[in-house]
């Protein structure tokens, strides 16, 4: 059975991946150094380690049923199913070790609709959800850290601990939105009732929510990726998403 879809054929990169055909390449050396193209025991692997990462990339960008994308790559439901759980947690994003001291990280929780109900709970969106951290940082934009999937009705402000986020970062300057009291991260300032905040503070607000943009704009561009709207894998398989996702995100900010 022969495949339609190869990255012998440039045209088919960048559609399935987000990445140049330059940045697909890099990544695909980066996985080969790493080892994940190292025979195992048992049968060989049909597809070559590129075509095997174009598949798993397709996979997250368009949520396809391993019905429907296994015919695309010439290989069998059970094949591509194999393909997805060996090299999804090969491509999963490390967390940035350490910081400069005048780095400024921005943090907030995005919800990943899941069907595996063992991870996830109701939600503000009314679905099973997970929460994921995820903090980026302020000048270059990429993402830096993702913390751990929790249940859709755990607050930002717990999760953020609870995620492994938090302990992440350590002491860098970070910034946060309102829903974050107590945690010690920078957050916009708080009007009590009846009151009206003085001019200085208005602007600091300001200020402080047009930077807080640039991570609901990392998510938006993580959410082309239509896996993270309506995850079907169970266990771990939302984690190693997000965070494989993550990786071709700053693959594709990094040129």
């Amino acid at each position: 059975m022969a495949g339609v879809i190869t990255a012998s054929e440039p045209s088919w990169i960048a559609p399935f991946t987000g990445l140049s055909p330059r940045s697909f390449g890099k990544l695909v050396t980066q996985l080969r150094i790493a080892g994940a193209d190292v025979g195992g025991r048992g049968r060989p692997w049909k597809l070559s380690l590129e075509n095997r990462v174009l598949l798993v990339a397709a996979y997250w960008r368009t949520n396809l049923t391993m019905r429907q994308l296994a015919p695309l790559f010439g290989v069998s439901k059970s094949a591509a199913d194999r393909v997805i759980g060996h090299l999804g947690p090969k491509l999963a994003l490390q967390p940035r070790q350490r910081f400069a001291k005048d780095t400024v990280l921005i943090v907030d929780g995005t919800l990943v609709p899941t069907r595996d109900h063992k991870v996830a709970e109701q939600s503000k969106n009314c679905r099973y959800s997970t929460n994921h951290q995820v903090v980026i940082d302020a000048d270059t934009r990429l993402v830096v850290v993702v913390g751990r999937p929790l249940p859709g009705n755990r607050n930002d402000c717990r999760a953020w601990a609870e995620s492994g986020a938090k302990a992440a970062v350590g002491n860098t300057t970070t910034i946060a939105d309102g829903g974050y009291p107590g945690t010690g991260l920078v957050m916009p300032h708080r009007r009590r009732k009846g009151e009206e905040l003085p001019v200085w503070k208005q602007d600091h607000n300001r200020a402080h929510k047009q930077v807080r943009a640039r991570v609901e704009h990392a998510f938006a561009r993580m959410k082309t990726y239509k896996i993270l709207r309506d995850c079907r894998l169970r266990g771990d398989g939302v984690h190693h998403a997000m965070l494989g996702i993550a990786r071709l995100h700053n693959l594709t900010l990094a040129g």
